[in-house]
């Protein structure tokens, strides 16, 4: 299956952060989850892809065109929900939208009304008058509406109410199951990516930390619980990071079957969530 995003050797240099030659690649027909702490490099990224920022070095293919030589036909084909609207506040719903569908070539009216009428949204009403998730809505409405190849989303769930981020997780599942468009989700709500991603990309103090498919993380690592005197130099070394009180401890082990054979039954391993995987991972760079 080809790709749909491509970055390759990304830089960008400010005073006090940097991304540091950052890769990974999107298939067509998956959801890939971006995922890491506050100033971990997700919106710079986010940014650079979108050509909002000069990159200063690397390359980057959207749908395999370079994203700087073919920026008008990239953007034309993906859709993007932020965390903020971007939508002019004294305007109704529906004349936003006579100002948006106009940018768009396959701008599909049956699309935008199906989509507003499932989500509940008044064309009448002001956008300012709409509650977060319908704002949120009514990016995603703006995105389906142009047959958008690829949604790019930044932190599209904060601030969120369950009921609300389970619709959204619902509609995107349903939007992928052609194979043939993808979504980029950023997002520090990692439950949200547990339920909804394929792939994960994690970033961290503008490195990337591992981009691999979530089912593949979840078996490699190992949340290992046991007794303090388990703990000699040895078996340290099988872990990212360790979390030890007066009862034993806790970590994340690199690979878990290893360790398994190890400590044999001594142990109790569990399941991490990618919460736990990002949680082990920065304290450990915070320690480095």
């Amino acid at each position: 299956m080809s790709s749909i995003l491509e970055v390759n050797n990304l830089k960008k240099n400010y005073k006090h952060f940097s991304l540091k030659e950052i890769n990974f690649t999107m298939k067509k027909g998956y959801i890939m989850g971006f995922i890491g702490p506050n100033g971990a490099g997700k919106s710079t990224t986010i940014k650079l892809i979108l050509n909002l920022l000069k990159k200063d070095g690397g390359e980057i293919k959207v749908f395999d065109l370079d994203h700087i030589k073919h920026e008008k036909e990239i953007k034309n084909r993906i859709g993007f929900v932020l965390d903020e609207s971007h939508f002019y506040d004294e305007l109704t719903v529906s004349e936003m939208k006579k100002i948006i569908a106009p940018l768009y070539d396959q701008w599909d009216e049956s699309v935008f009304k199906k989509y507003t009428g499932e989500f509940g949204l008044s064309l009448e009403k002001k956008i300012k008058e709409l509650s977060k998730g319908m704002k949120m809505k009514l990016s995603l409405v703006m995105a389906l509406s142009h047959n958008a190849e690829l949604l790019i989303m930044d932190e599209p769930t904060s601030g969120l109410d369950p009921i609300v981020r389970s619709e959204l997780l619902d509609i995107l599942s349903e939007l992928i199951m052609d194979e043939d468009k993808g979504v980029f989700f950023s997002t520090h709500i990692t439950s949200d990516l547990d339920k909804a991603a394929d792939y994960i990309t994690f970033i961290n103090n503008g490195e990337i930390i591992f981009s691999e498919s979530k089912d593949e993380i979840i078996d490699k690592y190992g949340l290992v619980k046991g007794k303090k005197e388990l703990l000699n130099q040895e078996i340290r070394k099988d872990f990212i990071g360790i979390r030890e009180n007066q009862f034993g401890f806790e970590a994340l082990a690199k690979d878990k079957i290893e360790t398994a054979k190890k400590l044999k039954e001594s142990v109790i391993i569990e399941k991490p969530s990618l919460d736990d995987i990002m949680l082990y991972f920065t304290r450990r760079q915070c320690n480095d």
